[in-house]
Formats: C-alpha cells, structure tokens, sequence
C-alpha cells in the first residue's frame, strides 16, 4: 500500500495566539446562555426572583422575538450600580469562593445580563427601595436618565439576535417561541407558589398565576386540578435531605413525561440521579412505557450540591449521589405504598382481616437458588398454582364437586388443616359480620363473581368490579418481596470466576463502588489491569449470567451513583412467582373468599396495579351507571 503524497497534504496556514475582543466574547459566551427567547425569560426571572419580587409580569412580543419585558416589585438596583449591571461577570449573589460553594440564589454567574446586551437591545429601568426617583439604562449607548416607576425593576429586550442575523433563522414560529416561554414561567412558579405571575403576548393576557398560600393550590392553578387529585402526597426526610411534593398514581401514567418537575433548593433541573430514582421507585406499578406525572422538590443543604456545572443551571452535581437517589426512591415508594380508594387513601391495616400471611417454608431459604429456580422455571411452563409451590399451607380436606375448593388467602386452622372465616367472637361459631364503616372497607362487600374472572362489590360509591387474579398476584407478590427485604442479600461464590474484557469505565467503577458491590451481593475484582473477574453473585440469581448481571450494576453505577439491578431481577423473579401462584381464572369463590381478597386488597401496599402494572381494579359511581341508562334525562 503506497503512502498518500506530501504534495497532497494540507496544512493549515498558522495563525497566532491572542485575546478575544469583549464584544466576541460576550456574543460567544450569549450562544452558551441564549438559545432563544425562553433561555432570555428564564435569566431574567432568575433575577426577579433574587430581588424578592411578590409579583412578575411578563410581557412579549411575537414570541418573544421582538420584546421580552420583566417587570418586577423587588428591592431595585441603586442608580450608580445599573451601569455595573451590565458589565460582563458583575452580580451581587457572590464574593468569594466559599459562597460558590454554598449558591442559595437563582442567578449567580453574573453574564446573563451583559450576554443578552451583546444580541439585543437591552434597557434597565429600576428604583432602589426608598430612593426617590426611579433611572432608565440604555444598554447600547449607556445613557442614564430619571424616569417615573414604583419600587422595582424592569427589564426590557427588544430584538433579539438583531446582531446575530444566524441565529434567528434557527427560531421556530411565533407560537412555538411562546409555549416555551410560557413553560419557563410555568416552571418558575411552580418553584414559588407566594409570587403572583402574568404573562402577556400581544397585549393580551394569555397566562396569570395569583399568589398562593400553598404549593397544592399552585399545582393546581399552573397544571390542573386532575394532577393534585390524580397524585400522593409525598414528604420523607432522612439526614439531611427532604423530598416534599406530589407524585402520580400510577393510573395518572402518560405516553409522555411532559408532566415531570424536579426541583433542588427551587431551583428546576434535569438530572439523570434524579429521574433515574424516581423511574425505580415506580417501576412496580407501571405498565410498559408510560411516564409517570411529578412535582417534587428536594431541599439540601447547598454546601452538598454544585450548581455551577452548566452555563444554564439546569444541571446539578451531588456530593452524594447515591444518598440522594435513596432518599428520592425511597420518598416515592412510601408515598405509593398506601392502597387508595376512590380519592382516599385506604388505612395500611383494617379492622379485621380474613387474610393470614404464609410464611416461607424453612427448607426454602433465598440462600438456595436452585429451589427458587426451579419455581421459576415450573411457573415459566405454566405448572403449578400456590398450592403446588407450598402444599403444607394448602387445605386438605376434601370438596365435593358442588362444594368450591377453599382459597389458599383464608386463614388456616391449625388444629384441623383446614380454612374458614374468622368466627365471631360473640360465639355460636357463626362467622363474623362485616364492618358497616365505610372508611373501614374501601372496597365495598362482594355481591357475585363474573364468569369467574371478575369480582363485584358494592361500597358507597357505587360498583367495584375487581380482576381477582390480578389482585391476588399483587398480594402474593408483595408478602414474598417483605419477606425478602427482611434478609440481608447473600452471596453465592462462583466455584470457577467469570472473567470478562472491562472497559476503562467499568474498571474506574469496580474500584471506586468496591466497598458498594458487596451490599449487593457481588464481588467483582480487577483480575488484569482490562479485565474484570465476578467471584459471587447474588443466591437468588446464582443461575444467571453473571457477566451480564455484573455489566448492568457497574453501568448504573457509573451512570446514576446507584444500582437497582439486582433488586430489579429478584423482583422479575418474585413477580414470576406469585403470577403462577395466584388463584387462576374460572375458579369458584365463595362470598367469604372474595370478601377476603378484598379486605387483603385494602391492607396490601400498591394494590391499585398488579405486578405488570395493570390494574386490579375499577369504580363505577352511581352517577356512572345513572347515565349507561339514561337515569334523570
């Protein structure tokens, strides 16, 4: 093969090192912080926001193109700061590195305002807080003059991109532009429920958000009254981290995650710990694809959270990820946890229950993969029911073929072997009455079952019609998953280690989360400076690949700061488990059996779903089945 001629080759004409002018550095540094009209809203709200400001009014212009005014009630800028105002670098939010390092404002970098003045025509007009007169800045001439205003500060941007005719053509319409600055705001809001917000297009007030006393009433006000009544409350605090806010029922799921705020110290931002805690603690109870709907807010402390990572401080970096992912995971999952009725949550424990839970057998230990496996794989090829997994819990008597076979959720009597209704305690043996309090059975009290696949209840809402198969899968699986969760997970050394060819990533991540991998049930060592070798794996997933498994913890590692990849494949197995050991289609239930799965249905953590995340059940109010026949027309 010949070489390539040098006559060919082309060199690049040297050119000398030497400082840029500031007008380029300024428009070069406006392309990091500017992107269009919204990036110019979301700056200049940042800054009303420092100022204190109780009401915002945003006015635009086609979009945003041709004016962006904030007008604002805060402190103002005193006369001989506006010109500093301007100048590249200049705030009033730090002095010092230490104060960097503890950012509890929303603007701090100081090149907003000097950024925007390099692309548009840019005026300042405020009033200091007990000044007497108010003074206009004209941000290409510098020219400052006394104007008339209350105490405030306005900001007006006129043109944008007039000196960079470029970027303007990447704009999109006019519409386009405003249903992003309508977000910016809608997002600041959210943020700040006690700021009362407008906003204005045309001279016509498109958007207008009052003051609210809460952050449920803002929710409501900047989202809609279906995302506060479709969603859980959330508030857990651990350390020195708190997560407050409202999550989506899983019902609430959309096609798309338009409908998912964040929030840290207030401020909104995009973080792949973050979303990646909240996926997790809703993979349980998701179907498929969907997205679940959120507002959240994490309050840290700012010393442990570095917000100068992106020039539009949207992204964050934690000094403890995988904390914070904890905390969030763990938030969300409690507030899911509580099976809901209607628009109530159902108590964690009723009254009385029909349901006694069955224990692992003893012999059946997690520390034993090939007895779990086997399950597994027997419920894999459709074998086996719940009884056929532990026939010692199973009833023994015999049944007739008119007499329906007892469920395995009854309690068992001990003595006899042999499942019946709780007795009344008022004697004759008779089996105990139901609760007439409504708040104690949510669910109502079973009247039939539908071609064997569906249960109907009546409550006082109307019909609660009930898929028991689905219902009883989730039960199932939730009392395997507590029973679980109570054991530390145990490892399984692999008599021959699997080695595999790492990545450079993968070898940083084995060695950084070494004293991590444990916890989960792995040992995975350098065994040459590019390869890795796995030693144990988890009992329960000693069966599986063990590269595999080991590739996907070390990724979510790198990635997220956490892994749930190994909870994640128990619960795949869990999940199998009570699929096949739940009661099947076309089996005949007695009233007390179906009045059982109900109070079990009331008393089970994320009942609303099964493990697939379908539903397990639905209501028909009154009003529902008034209008299927035409009732009162």
């Amino acid at each position: 093969m010949s070489a390539l001629p040098t006559s060919n080759l082309l060199v690049p004409a040297r050119r000398p090192i030497r400082e840029l002018p500031d007008e380029l550095i300024s428009q070069i540094a406006a392309g990091e912080v500017v992107e269009r009209p919204a990036s110019v809203v979301r700056e200049l709200l940042d800054n009303a926001l420092d100022a204190g400001a109780s009401h915002i009014t945003l006015r635009l212009a086609s979009g945003g193109v041709r004016l962006i005014s904030v007008e604002d009630d805060g402190l103002g800028i005193p006369r001989e700061e506006l010109t500093v105002a301007l100048r590249r670098h200049a705030t009033s939010k730090i002095a010092s590195l230490n104060d960097l390092e503890t950012v509890d404002t929303m603007g701090f970098r100081g090149e907003a305002l000097a950024a925007i003045n390099a692309i548009a025509e840019l005026s300042l007009l405020s009033r200091f807080t007990g000044a007497d007169t108010a003074f206009s800045l004209d941000g290409r001439t510098g020219e400052l003059r006394p104007v008339a205003r209350a105490t405030g500060t306005t900001v007006e941007v006129r043109e944008l991109f007039f000196a960079t005719p470029a970027r303007r053509k990447f704009l999109k319409t006019d519409a386009t532009e405003l249903a992003h600055c309508i977000e910016a705001v809608r997002r600041h809001a959210l943020a700040r429920p006690e700021v009362g917000f407008s906003v204005w297009h045309d001279g016509k007030l498109v958007e207008q958000w009052r003051a609210a006393t809460t952050r449920e009433q803002r929710l409501a006000d900047a989202l809609s009254e279906d995302f506060v009544t479709q969603s859980v409350a959330v508030d857990r605090t651990g350390g020195p981290v708190r997560v407050v806010g409202r999550a989506g029922i899983p019902d609430a799921a959309r096609s798309r995650g338009d409908q998912q705020f964040f929030y840290v110290n207030g401020r909104f931002v995009r973080d792949k710990v973050l979303s990646h805690a909240v996926r997790s603690a809703y993979e349980d109870v998701l179907h498929g694809q969907r997205q679940p709907i959120y507002a959240l807010y994490l309050e840290i402390d700012p010393a442990r959270v570095d917000v100068n990572v992106h020039p539009t401080k949207i992204e964050v970096r934690f000094r403890d990820g995988r904390g914070i992912h904890q905390a969030v995971r763990h938030a969300i999952e409690d507030a899911l946890a509580a099976p809901r009725a209607g628009d109530a949550v159902v108590p964690a424990a009723p009254q009385q229950s029909f349901f006694k839970p069955t224990p692992l057998p003893s012999n059946a230990g997690w520390a034993q993969p090939a007895i779990n496996f086997a399950m597994r794989e027997q419920g894999a090829r459709g074998e086996g029911d719940f009884e056929a997994m532990w026939p010692q819990h199973t009833a023994q008597t015999p049944h007739t073929a008119n007499e329906p076979a007892p469920a395995p959720w009854l309690q068992a009597d001990t003595a006899q072997g042999t499942f019946r209704p709780p007795v009344n305690p008022g004697g004759a043996g008779t089996p105990a009455p139901f609760a007439t309090n409504e708040q104690a059975w949510p669910l109502g009290r079973a009247l039939a079952q539908l071609q064997g696949i569906y249960i109907l209840a009546e409550n006082s809402q109307g019909l609660v019609i009930v898929d028991m198969h689905a219902a009883h899968e989730r039960i199932v699986y939730e009392r395997l998953k507590t029973q679980l969760d109570g054991a530390a997970i145990s490892s399984q050394p692999l008599l021959i280690p699997a080695t595999f060819a790492a990545t450079p990533q993968e070898v940083a991540t084995a060695e950084a989360c070494a004293a991590v991998l444990p916890t989960l049930g792995l040992e995975i060592t350098p065994f040459s400076p590019r390869t890795l070798a796995v030693r144990a794996v988890p009992g329960t997933l000693a069966d599986g690949d063990p590269v595999e498994l080991a590739r996907s913890v070390l990724a979510e590692l790198a990635q997220h700061d956490a892994s749930t990849v190994v909870q994640r494949a128990q619960n795949e197995l869990l999940s199998t488990m009570a699929c096949h050991g739940a009661v099947r289609a076309n089996r005949k239930l007695t009233i007390d059996e179906m009045n059982a799965l109900l109070r079990q249905m009331e008393a089970t953590e994320r009942s609303d779903q099964c493990n697939h995340g379908r539903p397990t059940w639905r209501q028909l109010s009154i009003r529902e089945l008034d209008s299927l026949f035409m009732r009162g027309r």
